[in-house]
């Protein structure tokens, strides 16, 4: 054990508080927020409030720190000012002798563990009791628990902003989509002005107002051929070469190799649905919201399938399966998707090739449409950098968080070699 650290538990780093048992009969308009699990995850804003009093063990301000214990185990320092805590969450007072910060990294390393130990498995949660079954060992100076911690937030706030950017960027890619899709790129590499600047670079069209060089009507015309359903036998259940797509590798991010299901190998009629790589692919039922999602094929490495609920397209030489890609994946061919979807279960309705071949789509050049598929790829690299460096900054933080917790890297040698 590291010199000047001592050897305890979760259980004696602090008091765990269980929130209070709202029911409908506390709810409100008014009043201090009810935090729940879905508020401290993001998931959901305030959804009920409490004008009441109650004992200030259940009231929150900004800093606690709270911890999740039944069904999402998590850990986090709550910002959202004055409000009161709900049952299934413990708000976490720390121990004399332990620092706020410290022991919410603490807390948060040991989510991990508590997970894997966690009871029932629909419904996770972790007594309290349990909590001294988990040993850690701390330093026994505040001092060097505070370097600890404001090391480890450093990261947290470099991840954070970079989460902010990647929102931001986002948001951006939408609205150049947008821009792209119905102002498109001149021959000058420039984003045509928008119509109401220049009505005489503009036509109207079933899509509203496009460039008077583009091409407007059904997706038929930009397609070889009607849409072919796949084919979907029992899967094999054992390896044998080759393999089908699941329903889920077609994504709002495009196609994704997950979700493969093992080929039979005496069925001939898989034959008409071996993809080639580069296939374009679309889903024929689904959710509303999901159903219509297209995707470019991609290599498995082995001989691979397309199932029923799928079609495969052929696009024309007018286009590429990476343009059509795009188009059928915005907001406004999505609409005309999931308003033509037809079934009555909520959970699967479906598309017909007719559906497909009848969409409204704007088509410019092949030279035009390389120009906005360049354009975008620039915007999603971006993206991609900031995703590839939140990802490194989160290894990072995971095994400097085991050295720095567990003592065997001192935070005084780090700031050492940091040159602090």
């Amino acid at each position: 054990m590291p010199t000047g650290w001592i050897r305890t538990n979760l259980a004696a780093l602090g008091e765990y508080v269980n929130g209070f048992a709202f029911n409908e009969r506390y709810w409100s308009k008014a009043g201090l927020p009810i935090v729940r699990i879905a508020q401290i995850t993001g998931t959901q804003d305030v959804v009920d409030r409490f004008a009441g009093r109650l004992p200030s063990s259940y009231r929150l301000e900004s800093g606690d720190l709270i911890f999740s214990w039944s069904g999402t185990l998590a850990v986090v320092r709550w910002q959202g000012g004055a409000a009161w805590l709900n049952q299934h969450l413990f708000k976490v007072i720390p121990a004399r002798a332990v620092e706020r910060l410290y022991l919410f990294h603490i807390l948060q390393k040991s989510v991990a563990e508590m997970d894997k130990r966690a009871h029932g498995s629909t419904m996770k949660h972790i007594k309290r009791g349990e909590l001294s079954e988990f040993a850690v060992v701390i330093p026994e100076g505040l001092a060097e628990q505070a370097a600890l911690a404001r090391i480890l937030d450093t990261l947290d706030t470099t991840i954070r902003q970079t989460e902010a950017i990647i929102e931001k960027l986002k948001l951006v890619k939408q609205g150049l989509l947008h821009d792209l899709l119905t102002r498109g790129i001149d021959a000058n590499g420039e984003l045509r002005p928008p119509q109401s600047q220049a009505p005489h670079l503009y036509k109207h069209s079933p899509l509203g107002w496009i460039p008077v060089e583009w091409s407007a009507g059904p997706l038929s015309d930009s397609l070889d051929g009607r849409p072919k359903n796949g084919y979907s036998p029992q899967a094999a259940g054992r390896w044998t070469g080759s393999q089908m797509l699941g329903l889920g590798c077609l994504t709002p991010d495009g196609f994704r190799a997950r979700q493969l299901k093992d080929a039979p190998v005496d069925d001939v009629l898989l034959r008409s649905a071996l993809l080639s790589n580069g296939d374009f692919l679309i889903s024929r039922a689904n959710t509303r919201d999901l159903v219509g999602l297209v995707g470019i094929y991609r290599d498995v490495g082995t001989p691979c399938y397309y199932p029923d609920l799928m079609m495969r397209l052929s696009p024309s030489t007018k286009t590429s399966a990476a343009f059509l890609e795009v188009v059928l994946g915005s907001p406004s061919v999505r609409r005309q998707i999931q308003a033509s979807a037809s079934g009555t279960s909520s959970s699967m309705v479906k598309i017909s090739s007719l559906t497909v071949m009848n969409l409204s789509v704007a088509i410019p050049d092949a030279q035009e449409q390389n120009r906005i598929l360049d354009t975008l790829a620039a915007a999603t690299a971006h993206i991609n950098g900031e995703t590839q460096f939140i990802e490194t900054q989160r290894k990072i933080k995971l095994g400097l968080s085991d050295d720095l917790l567990t003592g065997r890297v001192r935070v005084t040698e780090l700031l050492e070699t940091l040159g602090a």
